[in-house]
């Protein structure tokens, strides 16, 4: 199983790693857009401070990360495990893992990324500031930048297994699963269910959706699931206590698309 994952805005400081190596990361074929990416985020950080917050969308309180991105290339570095943090990660708790539950983390956890595009969540990388919806001088939205890197590495790295996509729509804008590959792709949309005057309402909150997300990946990775098709997916998340609704497409070539309904955290 590969379970696709977005990033968090938000990140932890103080790697003490050596500096990143992008060839290093996971999926090495992606090491030549890496690098021109990083070359590009690391020049406009390094330049005007206005044009770099602007770029980056970046608020006054957050000008620090302008520096920081400048320093990229000779940041100490931290797995990516640690570096991401926010709502989904804390259910997800990948520091916290049992030691059979971590290793099956790294083998099938890829999280998506602006800069790097993917990386595992072992691979040792440093803070940064740069999300998929940024628009970089001279390459354009990364989104639409990463397509083609990503179309020549994603579906190797998905095999002939399960593809659980967790992401959001930014990130998810950077690979979209094609033909035989999409049939055994699973899409989850988290609904919290609420009775009001004695009706029950369903909602997309965010706070719920991210969260259940990651308590789900964590379930599965400590239940030691191992799901290799979509329908196995949703029997071992049932046997986990979620409420799955959804199902197969009507037509080939597409996701499945679940709803994940839940009444509290």
């Amino acid at each position: 199983m590969l379970v696709l994952l977005p990033p968090s805005e938000g990140k932890a400081t103080g790697g003490t790693g050596e500096p990143v190596d992008t060839g290093a990361l996971s999926l090495p074929g992606l090491a030549a857009a890496r690098e021109t990416v990083l070359g590009e985020l690391v020049d406009l950080c390094s330049g005007d401070e206005e044009k770099a917050a602007d770029v980056l969308g970046l608020s006054p309180g957050l000008r620090g990360e302008i520096a920081k991105n400048a320093g990229l290339r000779t940041a100490g570095t931290r797995p990516a495990a640690e570096i991401y943090t926010g709502v989904l990660y804390d259910a997800l708790g990948l520091t916290t893992l049992p030691a059979a539950a971590r290793r099956a983390a790294k083998r099938s956890l890829l999280v998506f990324s602006g800069l790097w595009g993917a990386v595992g969540v072992g691979d040792a990388i440093p803070s940064y500031r740069c999300s998929m919806g940024v628009k970089l001088p001279g390459l354009g939205a990364l989104g639409t930048f990463w397509r083609v890197a990503m179309a020549e590495v994603l579906p190797a790295a998905a095999g002939d297994g399960l593809v659980l996509d967790l992401r959001s729509a930014a990130y998810a804008a950077a690979w979209k699963p094609k033909g035989e590959v999409a049939e055994r792709t699973v899409t989850v949309r988290v609904l919290q269910a609420r009775v009001v005057d004695g009706v029950e309402k369903r909602s997309v909150v965010s706070h719920f959706n991210k969260a259940t997300k990651g308590r789900m990946v964590r379930d599965l990775l400590v239940g030691g699931a191992e799901p290799v098709r979509p329908g196995e997916l949703v029997e071992a998340l049932r046997d986990l206590g979620y409420v799955v609704e959804g199902g197969a497409p009507e037509k080939a070539g597409r996701p499945w698309a679940l709803d994940v309904v839940v009444t509290e955290l």
